[in-house]
C-alpha cells in the first residue's frame, strides 16, 4: 500500500505587503481650461467680400501687401477650399498686419 496522503493547505493564510508608496488619487476638481476662438487669434477683424474682390486685392487694401493673400487664405481654411473662389457676401477673417 502506498502512502498517497496529499498536503493539506486548508489552514494556510497569505498576506502581501507592497513596498510601493501609497499615493492618493489626483484631484482635478479645480482644473479649468479655456479655448480662444480663431477670431481672437487672427486679430478679430472681418471683411465682407464685394463684387470684383480677390484675396490679393483684399490683402493689398487691408494689409498693405497683395502677397499677404496667402495669410488671409490660411486664416479662412475653414470656409475656403480654393483661394480663387470667393463670393460676394462671404465674411472672411483678416489676420493682423505684420510690420
Amino acid at each position: 500500500m502506498s502512502n498517497d496522503k496529499k498536503a493539506d493547505f486548508s489552514d494556510v493564510a497569505s498576506r502581501v505587503d507592497s513596498t510601493a508608496e501609497v499615493v492618493p488619487k489626483a484631484d482635478f476638481s479645480d482644473v479649468s481650461a479655456t479655448v480662444d476662438s480663431t477670431a481672437q487669434v487672427v486679430g478679430g477683424q472681418t471683411y465682407t467680400v464685394q463684387k470684383g474682390d480677390s484675396l490679393s486685392r483684399i490683402a493689398k487694401n487691408l494689409l498693405g501687401d497683395a502677397n499677404a493673400w496667402t495669410r488671409i487664405f490660411q486664416a479662412n481654411r475653414d470656409v475656403l477650399e480654393d483661394p480663387d473662389k470667393i463670393f460676394p457676401g462671404q465674411t472672411l477673417k483678416i489676420p493682423p498686419r505684420q510690420e
